[in-house]
C-alpha cells in the first residue's frame, strides 16, 4: 500500500519538527504536560546513529499523536497549521495507516477554540489529507468515514454531493470488504437524512442493504431492510417499491414482520381502501413506529389513482365519481388529486369538466407482471401493423413519383427529335377549331 506524499510546505527534519511540535503540544496543554519530556530521549537516540530508526520514529509518533486531541482548543489561526505539521510527519512512517485514524476522529470531535468554523476547518484538514494520499490507498476510506461524520454534525451535506459521483470507483480502487461498504453507505445516508435529503438518504440505503444479500435474515440485514422500508414509506416523493421487493432480505420479513411485510405490499400493488381495512386492524402500528399518517394516505390515494388509469386499457377514460369513491373524496377535489397525480410523474392525460371525466394518456404500472407483458406485446404488435401499413404507403408513393419521372423524361426525348406522344394534357384537351376564309 503506498505511503502518504510528503508535504511540500514543511521544512526541517523530522527531529527538528517533532520537537517544535512536541513543545507546542506541551504550550497548549499547559502545566503538567510532558510530550516534548518523552520524545526528546527518543530524538537523541535517533541522533546518535548514521540514519534515524524506524522503531524511534514510530515511538515519537505514537507520543505526539496520543497528545494531540489537545490540538482542537488551539487557537483557530494556528489550527491548521499544527495538523499539516502532525500530517507531514505521520507521512514519513513506514505505516502511517496507524497514525491517521485517532487523527480523524480528532477531527470529528468539536474545536473547541473555534465554535463557529470549527467545522469547516476540520473539513478543509480532512481534504487536503484526503488529496495527498493516492487514489487507490485505503486510508482515504477512513477519512472518507470523518468527513462524512463532520458532515452529519452540521447538516452541510451540499458540500459532499458534488463528490458522491466518484464514490463507486472508489470503493472499487479501494478494494472494500461488504462490511466496509456498508459502514460508509449507512454514515452517508444518515448525513444525508440529517440534512433533509431523504431521496439520498434511501438511495444509499438500499447500497447498503445490497451489501447483506447473502445473509438477508441476519438480524442487521432485517434492521437495514426496516430501516429502507420505512424510509421508503416516508418520501412523499417516492412511489416505486419494486427496488424493494425484488430483494431477499425484504423477501425475509415475510416471516421474521409479517405487518411490515403486509404493509410493503399494500403500497406495492393495493389501493386505498385496503390501506383503511390495514389502519383499523392494526390501530396502533403507524403511530407506534413513527409513520406519518397523511404522508401514508396521501400515497396511497396517488398509487391507486395510477392503478385505476392503468387498467383504462379500453376506454382510457375515468369519470370523476369513479375516482372520487376510490379515492374516498368528495367530488370537487378529484381535480385536485388528478393534477397532484400528474405533477408525481404517475398519469398524464388531460381533464375534461364539461364530461366530467379524465382522458388518460399514460399511466404508470405499479406492477409488472404477466399480464402487462402480454399488454406491451400487443401495442408493439399493433405498432408494427401500423408501421408496416405505413411503409406500403409510402413506397407506393415512391413507385408512382418514379413512373411520373419516367414519363416526363420519354417525352422530352420524343420532343428532341425521336418522335412526339403528347402528353396526357394534351391527349386529353379538346379538338383545335380551324377558321377557313
Amino acid at each position: 500500500m503506498p505511503g502518504v506524499p510528503r508535504l511540500s510546505l514543511v521544512e526541517g527534519s523530522f527531529e527538528e519538527l517533532s520537537s517544535e511540535l512536541a513543545t507546542y503540544l506541551d504550550t497548549i496543554k499547559g502545566e503538567g504536560s510532558a510530550v516534548a519530556a518523552d520524545v526528546t530521549p527518543l530524538l537523541a537516540d535517533s541522533e546518535n546513529t548514521d540514519e534515524p530508526q524506524q522503531t524511534n520514529k514510530d515511538a515519537v509518533l505514537k507520543k505526539l499523536v496520543t497528545a494531540s486531541s489537545v490540538l482542537n482548543s488551539a487557537p483557530e489561526r494556528e489550527l491548521q497549521a499544527a495538523y499539516h505539521l502532525l500530517i507531514h510527519l505521520i507521512s514519513q512512517s513506514e505505516d502511517p495507516d496507524t497514525y491517521l485514524p485517532p487523527v480523524c476522529k480528532n477531527l470529528t470531535s468539536p474545536i473547541t477554540s473555534s465554535p463557529h468554523n470549527g467545522a469547516g476547518i476540520a473539513l478543509g484538514i480532512l481534504g487536503t489529507l484526503f488529496n495527498t494520499i493516492q487514489p487507490d490507498d485505503e486510508t482515504r476510506y477512513h477519512i472518507l468515514l470523518a468527513i462524512v461524520e463532520v458532515i452529519q454534525s452540521t447538516g452541510n451535506f451540499e458540500t459532499l454531493q458534488p463528490q458522491l459521483r466518484n464514490l463507486d470507483n472508489w470503493v472499487q480502487q479501494w478494494e472494500l470488504e461488504p462490511s466496509q461498504s456498508r459502514k460508509l453507505y449507512l454514515a452517508i445516508s444518515d448525513a444525508a437524512a440529517a440534512a433533509k435529503e431523504p431521496s439520498e438518504g434511501y438511495t444509499y440505503l438500499l447500497k447498503a442493504l445490497r451489501t447483506v444479500q447473502d445473509s438477508p435474515s441476519s438480524p442487521e440485514a432485517r434492521d437495514i431492510s426496516l430501516r429502507a422500508l420505512k424510509a421508503a414509506l416516508q418520501d412523499e416523493k417516492h412511489f416505486d417499491f419494486q427496488d424493494l421487493t425484488t430483494l431477499d432480505s425484504i423477501q425475509a420479513l415475510r416471516k421474521s414482520d409479517t405487518t411490515w411485510s403486509e404493509l410493503l405490499e399494500l403500497f406495492s400493488s393495493e389501493n386505498f381502501d385496503e390501506l383503511q381495512e390495514f389502519e383499523e386492524g392494526n390501530p396502533s402500528f403507524l403511530s407506534d413506529n413513527q409513520l406519518d399518517e397523511e404522508i401514508l394516505a396521501r400515497k396511497m390515494r396517488l398509487l391507486t389513482l395510477a392503478s385505476l388509469a392503468a387498467h383504462e386499457s379500453q376506454t382510457r377514460t375515468l369519470p370523476y365519481a369513479r375516482i372520487a369513491k376510490a379515492l374516498n373524496v368528495p367530488s370537487e377535489d378529484v381535480e385536485m388529486w388528478v393534477i397532484d397525480s400528474i405533477r408525481s410523474g404517475l398519469v398524464e392525460g388531460k381533464l375534461s369538466q364539461q364530461r366530467q371525466e379524465f382522458l388518460i394518456h399514460r399511466s404508470t404500472y405499479r406492477t409488472f407482471g404477466d399480464h402487462q407483458w402480454r399488454e406491451v406485446a400487443s401495442r408493439l404488435e399493433t405498432w408494427k401493423s401500423s408501421l408496416v401499413n405505413v411503409l406500403a404507403v409510402i413506397r407506393a408513393q415512391k413507385e408512382e413519383f418514379v413512373r411520373e419521372k419516367e414519363a416526363e423524361l420519354a417525352g422530352t426525348d420524343v420532343r428532341n427529335g425521336q418522335g412526339y406522344r403528347p402528353d396526357r394534357r394534351q391527349r386529353n384537351a379538346a379538338p383545335m377549331a380551324i377558321e377557313v376564309e
